[in-house]
């Protein structure tokens, strides 16, 4: 059987998952127009419902999530935050369907990248019907990884089915490190959440992977956890390589991605910078890192994605436009150089 990792697109640019304002048309255009592996957007601007959260409650089969007390919870039953949730996804959809049947994209079996929280982030926001977070009850833990894989592959087919596209899954874990570590905060200072140790946080991921069966990547803004990702296989790391440190990430970077791993290289910033912006000086310092790392160039054209360093939610407009535009300019002028044959 093919690994779905080795038909994971890259040298290309990618979006992180959110866009800033409300209209889920305008969020797909610039999506798809500026990325040759484009994403369905998340517009938490919208509320309730349509941040990374309640967006992978919308996903769930049968565990409802409600807001109590500005609080996500898992219900006994759909209510308004289920439905709205629900809504939200269904015109994004309904969204991307029109752009790609005016682009022509239908049918082609053009790349797609979805998005969703991962089972341990989500179990740490997301409180238990009684107000403890869900990541205090391994066994609630394991249910809501199992309702997301069946949730995701129903995502899956039935964009394959309206667009005919090759889909890429994209789990966001931003929060698996203070789940790993034990500093998820509980509901009284008495009563704390034990860790759930790296290994047992991997062999979950990896079972939610192999069943899903098409490349995933594993996300995150914050500090690699090595500890986890070491354990994993068949899985892409999306990352902030702006912040990686020498003595503590390069060797496992450069042995991730020397072992045939792939990475999507946060670079571009997910705010307007100060200072103008130019794709040869973020492809400049990609090229350096790898250098500093000891990995060959060609990398670069066959392991790397290029994306923000962020999600854009909180960018401009405009600068969202330019953001996803770098990080294919960036891509495909690393791709092209004949010195990475």
């Amino acid at each position: 059987m093919t690994d779905p990792a080795a038909t994971m697109p890259t040298g290309v640019g990618t979006g992180i998952g959110s866009m800033p304002g409300t209209d889920p048309r305008e969020a797909v255009r610039i999506a798809s127009g500026e990325l040759d592996l484009p994403f369905l957007p998340e517009l938490p601007a919208r509320g309730v419902g349509a941040d990374l959260i309640g967006r992978t409650g919308a996903l769930l089969v049968e565990l409802p999530v409600d807001m109590v007390h500005r609080a996500y919870r898992l219900a006994s039953h759909p209510n308004t935050t289920t439905r709205r949730a629900r809504d939200w996804l269904r015109w994004d959809l309904d969204a991307i369907e029109e752009h790609w049947e005016r682009a022509g994209l239908t049918g082609t079996g053009a790349p797609l990248k979805v998005q969703a929280c991962g089972p341990f982030t989500f179990s740490a926001h997301v409180e238990l019907r009684g107000g403890h977070k869900i990541v205090k009850d391994r066994g609630a833990v394991r249910d809501i990884a199992g309702s997301l894989t069946e949730g995701l592959r129903n995502h899956v087919a039935e964009l394959t089915r309206r667009l005919g596209a090759r889909v890429v899954v994209q789990l966001d874990e931003p929060d698996v490190g203070r789940v790993i570590d034990g500093t998820v905060t509980p509901l009284t200072r008495l009563d704390p959440i034990a860790p759930i140790p790296a290994a047992e946080a991997a062999q979950l991921l990896q079972e939610m992977v192999d069943a899903l069966a098409v490349p995933v990547l594993l996300h995150s803004c914050g500090r690699p956890r090595w500890d986890l990702t070491d354990q994993l296989s068949g899985v892409a790391l999306s990352l902030d390589v702006t912040g990686l440190r020498p003595a503590a990430d390069y060797d496992r970077l450069g042995a991730f991605v020397d072992g045939g791993g792939i990475l999507a290289a946060g670079l571009i910033p997910s705010t307007e910078p100060a200072a103008p912006a130019a794709a040869e000086t973020s492809a400049r310092a990609l090229t350096d890192l790898v250098d500093r790392i000891g990995l060959p160039r060609r990398v670069l054209r066959d392991n790397v994605l290029v994306t923000p360093t962020c999600g854009l939610a909180d960018a401009s407009a405009s600068w969202s436009t330019r953001a996803l535009a770098l990080a294919s300019q960036v891509a495909a002028g690393l791709s092209a150089d004949p010195d990475f044959s």
